[in-house]
């Protein structure tokens, strides 16, 4: 899995992962949503718009990052899979409910 990571000077960070959100990339993610934790980030936007297959480890990673965001004081929004088995996976487990959805990161941002 591709990561592409953008800060942005309003404090939010923006995680871009491109491809399978799974079992075998979520390690990498935990890592990465850990050290920028520690760093302080608090502010997430995490582009699933070139996710292309989501599990549900990859959920559980939302999911911790979404509640230690909060528990600092911030957030996690998430930005609609153009994938449609992707998309689907989050309207059946009703993550569109837990988390605030966007269509793009731009939306997002000014959802902050």
């Amino acid at each position: 899995m591709d990561l592409l990571l953008t800060e942005f000077a309003t404090g939010v960070t923006v995680v871009k992962p491109k491809g399978r959100f799974d079992a075998f990339s979520v390690p990498a993610m935990r890592e990465r949503f850990d050290e920028l934790l520690s760093n302080g980030n608090n502010k997430f936007i995490v582009d699933l718009s070139e996710t292309t297959f989501l599990d549900s480890a990859g959920m559980a990673v939302l999911v911790s990052l979404l509640k230690r965001a909060r528990y600092a004081n911030g957030d996690t929004k998430l930005v609609w899979p153009i994938e449609p088995a992707a998309k689907r996976i989050l309207h059946l487990t009703r993550f569109d409910q837990v988390f605030d959805m966007n269509d793009t990161t731009d939306v997002a941002l000014k959802n902050f």
